[in-house]
């Protein structure tokens, strides 16, 4: 279990952000081996550039990216790597943001809850289990099923607050 399990990013104590990185890139390695599906070159390079930021990513800025790379890469490719990378749960979809974020916690199912920053945009995904059932449990009374839970809090991180 990675260090990011239950802990979320704490920005004001020094973040080495390229560890971070390595460390998503090498957990989704092993995760795509151990499943037996391929994180091919071009997924990891989208993964690589959804976990470039805390701040969520567009399709269109992680095309802009590769492009930069001098690579000619069309959009269909970006959303098809985006795609399996949801599916394997290794980024997550900011849905007000149409935008995506890197999952600290890829080995594990669970359901998206974020603190997103209003002033940096920053977004902080948090695993509170009593969130995820509170909410499947109130469903449940309307007779509704969940298929899939993304919660998201807006509000002003502790970095933006105190400056």
């Amino acid at each position: 279990m990675s260090s990011h399990s239950h802990h979320p990013h704490d920005h004001a104590v020094r973040h080495d952000h390229g560890s971070c990185v390595k460390e998503a890139l090498a957990r989704a390695d092993a995760i795509c081996t151990e499943r037996g599906v391929r994180l091919t070159a071009q997924r990891a390079r989208v993964l690589e550039l959804v976990w470039s930021s805390h701040k969520p990513r567009g399709a269109y800025a992680i095309l802009e990216d590769l492009s930069a790379d001098g690579k000619r890469v069309a959009p269909l490719t970006v959303y098809r790597a985006l795609d399996f990378l949801l599916e394997q749960g290794l980024i997550h979809r900011i849905e007000s943001q149409n935008a995506f974020v890197g999952c600290p916690d890829p080995g594990t199912a669970h359901t998206g809850q974020f603190l997103v920053c209003s002033c940096c945009g920053n977004a902080t995904e948090l695993t509170d289990r009593s969130i995820a059932a509170a909410i499947a449990d109130s469903a449940a009374a309307q007779g509704f099923t969940v298929q899939r839970q993304t919660v998201e809090v807006t509000g002003i991180c502790p970095d933006c607050r105190d400056h």
